[in-house]
């Protein structure tokens, strides 16, 4: 099910982004960069606007040491966020939030969710907020329609911290904020844990991995006893990628609790999690993230080589890109040549400090990339090769 697609995104002054831009997104972009360029400040700024809808801006602020801490040095302006996407009736919206602090507080200077009138248009305000106080579009049923005028009405917040697409969201009136808010609500940063993922769980079930990993026997339960099909394409791939694996299953124990199972077809009794490898563990793990039956609208996953043999890693790249093709949008930071070289090069967004701050660039920018690509050379190769850093 195609779901909102982020199509840009503008940073400034959040942290080593003065100002940078991921421009022309497709389904999967993949970001590389050495130690320091950015990639996990990238995917905070993901996690800083969940935290931001979750709870409020001012406590979003604090989790990460405070304001000072959160503002590039010498900054000129607000930390502002921009995000321009899809809508799932097609058209162009842009979400705008702007930050500062007075008096010690951090408060929202700017709130925008405006949506594009086809291409000449001027864009509806759907949402157009500051510190608390704004306006939002009562009559958003007639946008799209022909000669219709924006009809709007004042609010003012319970709590100016907390973001409008929040205060208004929960209201079914407005669809479309709610769509939106619902977006940023299902998106699943990835905090993967090799350890959380082998302990027993509760016996039960969950329907979703939990950002930790910590409940995979449970989301494997659940896909096995509800969605069949899925646990079997799971099964195959594992069988595919990690030679000897010919059953994996969730096993429950006398006290309650479950455990995974890995047989292996050179033995007769099965392996519980503890004694497998961290590999066999990790790729089980993202196979069933990869195979939800309700994709998130947005997959972010750090540095998904670690743990993993090398020589799986241009196939797991393939299984982030199915998953992408199945509806999600994904986001995935990498230092391997060997998951790079499983990649397009529109896929590749390459991150660099310069000056202290960091700059983003888009793999087909490049034409020394594009040239030695399209005569054969693979993008994990130039990356190890160094051409990345002469390629700009």
């Amino acid at each position: 099910m195609e779901t909102m697609q982020i199509e840009s995104m503008e940073i400034r002054n959040y942290r080593v982004f003065r100002q940078a831009t991921l421009a022309n997104l497709p389904r999967m972009a993949v970001l590389v960069g050495e130690n320091g360029s950015g990639k996990s400040t990238l995917f905070d700024v993901f996690s800083f606007l969940k935290d931001a809808l979750d709870l409020n801006v001012a406590k979003a602020v604090a989790r990460r040491g405070g304001f000072k801490e959160l503002v590039s040095r010498e900054a000129i302006g607000p930390i502002s966020i921009t995000l321009k996407f899809r809508e799932t009736g097609g058209r162009l919206a842009t979400y705008e939030l702007a930050l500062v602090q007075e008096n010690g507080q951090v408060a929202v200077e700017r709130e925008v969710l405006k949506f594009r009138r086809g291409q000449r248009g001027q864009p509806w305000h759907f949402v157009d907020f500051s510190r608390g106080k704004g306006t939002a579009i009562t009559n958003e049923a007639m946008y799209g329609e022909p000669g219709a005028q924006e009809e709007r009405k004042a609010y003012v917040l319970d709590e100016p911290t907390v973001l409008a697409i929040k205060g208004l969201g929960q209201f079914k009136e407005f669809r479309v904020i709610s769509e939106f808010r619902n977006l940023i609500e299902n998106w699943h940063i990835s905090d993967f844990h090799i350890a959380d993922a082998r302990p027993s769980a509760e016996e039960g079930y969950a329907e979703h991995l939990s950002t930790r990993g910590d409940n995979v026997a449970q989301v494997a339960q659940f896909i096995y006893d509800h969605h069949p099909d899925l646990f079997g394409a799971i099964l195959d791939a594992m069988k595919r990628r990690i030679p000897g694996v010919q059953k994996v299953e969730a096993k429950p124990t006398e006290d309650g609790r479950l455990v995974l199972r890995f047989q292996d077809g050179a033995f007769r009794d099965p392996f519980i999690a503890r004694y497998v490898s961290d590999g066999t563990i990790k790729m089980f793990a993202y196979l069933v993230l990869l195979h939800d039956p309700n994709p998130f609208p947005l997959l972010a996953v750090e540095e998904p080589e670690n743990q993993l043999y090398p020589e799986l890693l241009r196939e797991l790249a393939e299984e982030f890109r199915d998953y992408a093709r199945r509806g999600g949008q994904v986001f995935v930071s990498t230092h391997s040549p060997e998951f790079l070289n499983g990649l397009n090069l529109d896929e590749i967004y390459w991150l660099a400090r310069k000056g202290g701050y960091t700059t983003i660039h888009h793999g087909p920018d490049s034409q020394v990339l594009k040239r030695l690509v399209q005569e054969g050379d693979l993008p994990g190769t130039l990356w190890r090769q160094g051409v990345f850093k002469g390629a700009w």
